[in-house]
Parts: structure tokens; C-alpha cells; sequence
């Protein structure tokens, strides 16, 4: 029975024994301790359901000098040969402290939207230099399957402990998050990445719209209203769009309508299983990849990829294979460091600090790309992402 144990005037608490007798208790010599003088206890006994037998006493009574006011006890079942299991009060300085929890969260959420801003930035660049979304989609996957791989077998990180149960409940989600990952990029090869994400802010509308008439989930009325101003901000925003395209307007919602499935997907199936965030996303990349490989051969293919290759080294030079690992690394981390984020976080935290990760990305990719913005494409905008913020208070 490891137990920690607080001096008290009126009695010694432990987990399995309570002082409650003011019956005296002989005192037994123990063979590796020194011989000890034979006092009269206070009104005190300490009663337990087995026999033990101390290993070890610091500061019990006046036998010590005092460090702390905290009791260590280690003890043993008669009929066992290790110390026993319980819980142990930690002393206070041992304890994380709120403050250090706040700052690591925030260095969370720091580091999430710099390398989703980096991201978008490498993958812009990529895409204006080699139109080819598919590809560059596989390439975002493979980078981080293989970081993660090589994470397991160097042990750096620790694998996780799968089943085929697991791997059936992830399928659903990984078809959702391949559809959705390639759209958005389709999008982003079409338009502006400003205009992708202000399309992509309208998310929540699509959670609402599926999850009642699919699902048959209702929410109550400040939910439902939050759902205007993203409606009409997103509306707004692609009516006055410069460089509309229609390719890229219908990417950005495909992908909005996947992401929402991959979520409802995963809550579903992944009850009860114990993955940690960042080894999840790793098994939904690698499982993402093997699905994506194939369609990305069949509709761009080899022949393709090679002469845009060629092209794009030709008038980038050797930055363009810096741009294509750049993004394709910081794809993986941007991701991997928002799963972590939610072990830390509740849902509405991330929900909120999803929406601040938006404005960032559309902030900085107008100002890196100059984007030519109108006065009113920019409130549609704002409209957009206010009502997502909206959404997020409501909703809890």
C-alpha cells in the first residue's frame, strides 16, 4: 500500500486506514531500523485490513528532521513482494499549474495558424506553377505518411495499437477526407485563396443542413439563425469575386460537404477507442493515400505530371522542388498540430480557434498575393467569418 499521509494533530489518514481507535498499538522493531525509544501514543492507532510491513519512513512524527509537512509511507502485503498501487498526493509544486496549461495551448494555436498560413502559401505557389491538384494532393499525403512512418520505426513517436475494427471504422472517414482534401486543393487552383477560404467559412451552414435532415438532429433557434450571416456573407463575397470561377467555387463547397461528413464519420466511429490525435491523423493520411494514388493516376496521370515538371523547373528553377516539398511537409504538420490540439482543447476552443485560423489565412494570402479586393467583396467576407464565430457561440 503506497500511500501519502498528512501529520495531523488528532490522527494519521491513510487510503486504507483511518485512526479512529484511541487504543494503543505495541510498536514492533523492525530489523533495518534503529532501536526506537517507546512512547505512549496520542490517542491514535492506525488500523489496515492486511498486514504490512514499512520499507520505508520519512518525517513520520518527531523521527525526522521536517522538509514538508507531507508524510511518505511505502508498504507491503504480507503475501506480496512489490509495493502496493494507490494514489498519491503530489505535493503542490508537482501539480501543472493553469497558467503553464493556458500557455501551452496557446503556443498550440500559434503554431497551428503560422503553418497553415505557410501551407497555403507553398501550395499557391505550387499550383500557379504546376496546375496539377491531384498530384499535389497525393504528394501532401505521402510527406506526412512517411514522417509518421519513419516517427514509429525510429521510435520517436510511439506507434499505435490498431485492429481491423479500427481500420473499418476509419474507411469512412478517410473517402470522406481524400474527397475533401483534393477539392479544396482543385479550388485553390482555380481562384484566389482568399476566396477558397471565405466559400469554406460556410462549413457550419452544411453540419446544420446535414445533420437535420440526414441525421435527424435538431438545434435550437440561435443556432439556425447564426446560419444567415454565413450564408449571406459567402453569398456576397463570390457574387462580387473578381476572378470567379465556377470550378473553384463548386471545389470549395464539395469540400465543405466532405469535411462534414469525415467529422460525423469519425464521431461515430471512433467511440471508444484509445489513438491518440496525432497517431489518428497519421493511420487517416497513410489509409487517405492508398485511396487517392489510383484516381490520381487514372485522371491526371504520368505523362502530364512529367511535362508540367519540366515546364515548372524551367521558369521557377530549383525553388519550384523547394515550393513542392514545402508544402507538402507543412500540410502534414498544420494538420497533425490541430489533432494534438483537440487532446488539449474542447470542441468550442477549436471551433473558435478554426475560425481565427480563417481570418489569418485570408488576411495573409491577400496581402503575399496582392489579391484585388472590392469594398463589398471584403464585407461579404467579414459577414462570413462573423457568422461562423456566431455559429460556434450558439451552438454550445
Amino acid at each position: 500500500m503506497i500511500c501519502a499521509v498528512k501529520q495531523c494533530s488528532r490522527g494519521i489518514h491513510c487510503s486504507d486506514g483511518v485512526i479512529r481507535s484511541k487504543t494503543s498499538v505495541p510498536s514492533q522493531r523492525s530489523s533495518f531500523l534503529p532501536p526506537l525509544p517507546v512512547q505512549k501514543p496520542r490517542n491514535s492507532a492506525i488500523s489496515v485490513y492486511k498486514a504490512v510491513h514499512v520499507s520505508s519512513l520519512e518525517n513520520f512524527g518527531t523521527l525526522g528532521v521536517r522538509k514538508a509537512n507531507l508524510i511518505k509511507c511505502e508498504a507491503y502485503e504480507a503475501e506480496r513482494s512489490q509495493p502496493i498501487e494507490s494514489s498519491i498526493e503530489l505535493p503542490q509544486s508537482q501539480v501543472p499549474s493553469e497558467a503553464a496549461k493556458k500557455v501551452k495551448i496557446g503556443s498550440y494555436f500559434a503554431l497551428w495558424w503560422a503553418l497553415n498560413v505557410v501551407f497555403n502559401i507553398y501550395n499557391k505557389k505550387v499550383l500557379n506553377a504546376y496546375p496539377y491538384p491531384w498530384l499535389t494532393s497525393t504528394l501532401s499525403l505521402a510527406a506526412g505518411s512517411l514522417i509518421m512512418l519513419i516517427s514509429w520505426m525510429t521510435r520517436i513517436a510511439e506507434a499505435p495499437k490498431t485492429d481491423v475494427e479500427f481500420w473499418k471504422s476509419l474507411f469512412p472517414v478517410a473517402v470522406a477526407h481524400t474527397i475533401g482534401h483534393v477539392a479544396a486543393t482543385v479550388s485553390m487552383s482555380k481562384v484566389a485563396v482568399s476566396f477558397t477560404h471565405i466559400i469554406k467559412s460556410g462549413e457550419p451552414a452544411f453540419s446544420v443542413l446535414v445533420s437535420r435532415f440526414l441525421l435527424g438532429e435538431t438545434f435550437p433557434l440561435p443556432v439556425y439563425l447564426s446560419l444567415l450571416p454565413i450564408i449571406g456573407g459567402c453569398a456576397l463575397a463570390a457574387v462580387t469575386e473578381l476572378n470567379f470561377n465556377m470550378t473553384g467555387f463548386m471545389g470549395a463547397m464539395i469540400s465543405n460537404l466532405a469535411f462534414v461528413f469525415r467529422n460525423i464519420f469519425s464521431k461515430k466511429g471512433m467511440k471508444g477507442k484509445s489513438v491518440s490525435g496525432m497517431n489518428y491523423y497519421a493511420c487517416l493520411s497513410i489509409l487517405s493515400l492508398l485511396l487517392l494514388t489510383p484516381f490520381a493516376f487514372a485522371v491526371e496521370g504520368p505523362q502530364l505530371w512529367a511535362a508540367g515538371w519540366q515546364t515548372a523547373v524551367s521558369q521557377i528553377g530549383p525553388h519550384f522542388v523547394w515550393w513542392v516539398a514545402a508544402q507538402s511537409i507543412f500540410y502534414h504538420l498544420y494538420n497533425q498540430v490541430s489533432y494534438m490540439s483537440l487532446d488539449e482543447i474542447s470542441p468550442l476552443t477549436f471551433s473558435i480557434g478554426n475560425t481565427m485560423k480563417r481570418i489569418s489565412v485570408i488576411v495573409s494570402s491577400i496581402i503575399i498575393f496582392r489579391t484585388p479586393v472590392q469594398p463589398v467583396n471584403a464585407l461579404g467576407a467579414a459577414i462570413a467569418v462573423l457568422g461562423t464565430f456566431i455559429y460556434s457561440q450558439a451552438k454550445q
